[in-house]
């Protein structure tokens, strides 16, 4: 079976950090686009169609929070895992009642990151799903016919 990449869009102010999970992401299949701010993160999903936003907490200038609620204003279905450090799981859990699928410590595993980002790539494949399903019933009703 063909696998289809996860557009991912890596927001963290490490570079170094960002580089290489991006080069490891991309081996395993994954479609990466780095960003190093709240303020490019939100910029880059204008531009480009994003399944998943891996984002840092802790960055300085837009933090993670403040990032995360713009990006579930602006692009509701696009699905968020949060990385936080040590200290920061109540900052992580927060982000979760705020929209976020999920969360990972730092470091963390990368089969539990990748395991985690094909589970939010199937949640925003099946809510897109049941919107166009949503969208063509209601089609066939302004049209007259019944559904």
């Amino acid at each position: 079976m063909i696998k289809i990449p996860t557009r991912v869009l890596l927001v963290d102010d490490e570079k170094d950090f960002v580089e290489m999970l991006s080069l490891r992401l991309q081996d395993a299949g994954e479609k990466v686009t780095p960003a190093y701010s709240g303020k490019e993160c939100l910029d880059t999903l204008k531009q480009i169609p994003i399944d998943v936003v891996i984002l840092d907490i802790k960055m300085p200038g837009m933090d993670g929070i403040e990032t995360l609620r713009e990006i579930k204003k602006r692009f509701p279905l696009v699905e968020v895992i949060m990385l936080t450090g040590h200290g920061s799981t109540e900052t992580a859990v927060e982000g979760m009642k705020l929209g976020a699928f999920d969360y990972l410590m730092k470091p963390a595993e990368f089969d539990d990151l990748t395991a985690k980002l094909q589970a939010a790539r199937k949640r925003k494949d099946e809510q897109e799903e049941r919107i166009r399903k949503a969208e063509a019933t209601l089609l066939v009703r302004k049209a007259g016919g019944i559904a």
